[in-house]
């Protein structure tokens, strides 16, 4: 038996390494994908696909060291917005455990290329947990299918971020155990709606969650307990809109065709960000970040600065002429900058429950290695 452990685990460590993951895509009614890296992306770009670990970690807002994209996406009111949630290297999304969540926040009368989304306040707009089925709809991004949600039918015209967040709850049953994934769209509504939130709809982002929240710190494998969102409620958007000021900027329209020259500029700095030293105009009552520079990645409260959880580690080690070889195959990344090498040890949740049937009956001498320790960990052995 210790030879099928030996012979059966390298082959998963080799297939699933680096498996977390951003938004890469957009779309509008099922018409063409705008990719993170096109020239008019409304895509905000991150520096990293790693899960954002405490739900105080100021990475929770819009990603981490997410930056300003250069143009902002056309919506209307009920329209349906798809996003494609994928690896760095365009691999499926690998988790299957955890809600999806939609926010919203009003840019003002400035267009949101040009606002610091850390001082925006949000509403909720949609939330979704288990299908009709009991399974998570999380699972369905892993067959390549877009996550979607609808734009308020109701919603006034005006400058709006959109704030799409997946909760991965896999390790959920300790604290901070819970993996966020956060992406947002810069975007213009039209139409002629009325709605805006009330003020008990609005929060800050981080300031929402806390580690300890019923959604957050939970066993997401109990198809049978009723699972409690974390956050708001989904905004009625009862109130009345103010008027837009006559002077609001006109947006740069975004045809959301896919650039013609080939994605050149995965893992470039800044690629998709505002010329450095643009002017950046002050909407009344929304705060101008200096050239509206990203703030820098957050350590979490438990790692000071470098990411650890039971499935993953960061290795921070040169890379051998091995590793430097497979990352010349690999597929150009959708990051900001070049993130340092990441070999993860996760075991996604379908072969793990592979693996559990045939490791059930064995006793291991030890726990040493991180595939019996997140076995362990998941009450597979005792």
């Amino acid at each position: 038996m210790k030879s099928f452990i030996s012979t059966i685990l390298p082959v998963f460590f080799a297939t699933y390494v680096s498996a977390h993951g951003l938004v890469t895509r957009v779309q509008v009614n099922g018409g063409q994908m705008i990719n993170v890296n096109d020239a008019s992306s409304s895509i905000r770009k991150v520096s990293s696909q790693d899960p954002i670990k405490g739900a105080m970690n100021p990475a929770v807002n819009c990603g981490t060291n997410a930056q300003p994209a250069s143009s902002n996406l056309q919506v209307q009111p009920g329209d349906t917005i798809g996003f494609d949630w994928r690896e760095a290297n365009d691999g499926l999304w690998p988790h299957n455990t955890g809600p999806e969540l939609t926010y919203f926040a009003s840019c003002g009368a400035t267009t949101c290329d040009k606002v610091d989304s850390s001082t925006l306040q949000w509403f909720k707009t949609d939330q979704k947990g288990r299908d009709g089925s009991g399974q998570w709809v999380q699972a369905a991004l892993m067959n390549g299918a877009l996550s979607t949600t609808t734009v308020p039918a109701n919603l006034a015209p005006g400058n709006y971020m959109i704030r799409h967040e997946i909760i991965a709850l896999h390790l959920a049953n300790s604290p901070g155990g819970a993996e966020f994934y956060a992406g947002c769209v810069q975007a213009v509504v039209g139409g002629s709606g009325t709605g805006a939130p009330a003020a008990g709809d609005l929060v800050s982002l981080p300031g929402a969650y806390s580690d300890n929240d019923p959604g957050i710190l939970v066993n997401a494998f109990d198809a049978g307990a009723n699972y409690q969102f974390p956050g708001p409620a989904i905004s009625a958007l009862g109130g009345a809109a103010a008027p837009a000021p006559a002077t609001s900027p006109a947006p740069a329209p975004n045809t959301g065709a896919p650039s013609s020259a080939p994605d050149t500029s995965y893992g470039t700095p800044g690629a998709s960000s505002p010329a450095p030293g643009a002017a950046s105009p002050a909407a009344p009552g929304v705060p101008s970040p200096a050239a509206d520079a990203p703030a820098a990645p957050a350590p979490t409260a438990s790692s000071g600065g470098k990411h650890h959880h039971d499935d993953c580690e960061e290795d921070n080690a040169a890379p051998s002429d091995y590793q430097k070889r497979k990352l010349l195959k690999r597929k150009a990344s959708p990051l900001a900058a070049p993130a340092p090498i990441d070999i993860v040890d996760e075991i996604p949740e379908p072969a793990l429950n592979s693996l559990r049937g045939d490791l059930a009956s064995l006793k291991p001498r030890s726990h040493n290695s991180r595939i019996m320790r997140r076995l362990a960990f998941e009450g597979t052995f005792h």
